[in-house]
């Protein structure tokens, strides 16, 4: 009895520290403001697709993950220092317009990149993953993980679900004016991930 407490408290504190690292409720402006030219119908779509790549992300990641890294030689921190470069351009296009102005010229898929992958499922909740894969390794904590996993791609798809809301509220320039501060908070979160991927590989080269 004892141990299947102890289990139960493992996934809720993996669900709480996936919750922490992405804050679902704090991508509600970004997933506005990268929908803002979508149909509900699209949207919607958009928000499906995003949360089911993420969560298959992190499953992958959380059974393979660090296999997958050992075997191109990759380390969580070169792994995190190309997420930032990501995170970093994406960003760039939001803060100069650009990204708007591609979306009227063209409608790409945005779910998968950069939405699933780095916002969602980004370096950080990749790396969490692995190391929790690592602590907690039987079949069982792995079921229990799983689980977890599910259940924030939930919270994040309901999040996103209140997009249109977040869009009636704000209207267009509202939505401009959100998109340049998303931006810029997408920066130096970017920024944060190098300087913590360049700092990590700075303090192995110095032992």
């Amino acid at each position: 009895m004892h141990i299947l407490t102890f289990d139960f408290s493992i996934y809720i504190k993996f669900f709480v520290s996936l919750c922490a690292l992405v804050n679902p409720i704090g991508m509600i402006p970004i997933f506005t403001a990268m929908t803002n030219n979508q149909s509900i119908l699209e949207r919607n779509r958009t928000n499906l697709i995003a949360n089911i790549s993420a969560s298959l992300i992190l499953i992958i990641s959380l059974f393979v993950g660090k296999n997958i890294l050992n075997i191109f030689g990759i380390s969580i921190n070169s792994f995190r220092i190309a997420g930032g470069v990501l995170i970093i351009s994406v960003a760039f296009s939001m803060i100069s317009g650009v990204f708007t102005k591609n979306k009227d010229e063209k409608k790409e898929n945005i779910s998968v990149v950069p939405l699933a992958m780095p916002l969602i499922a980004g370096p950080g909740a990749i790396s969490s993953t692995i190391v929790w894969s690592t602590y907690y390794s039987n079949w069982i904590n792995l079921l229990g993980c799983s689980i977890s996993i599910f259940l924030f791609s939930l919270v994040c798809w309901i999040c996103f679900r209140a997009a249109p809301s977040v869009v009636d509220i704000l209207g267009k320039t509202g939505i401009n004016i959100i998109t340049r501060i998303m931006g810029l908070l997408l920066m130096s979160l970017g920024i944060e991930f190098l300087n913590i991927g360049i700092k990590s590989i700075l303090i192995d080269l110095s032992h």
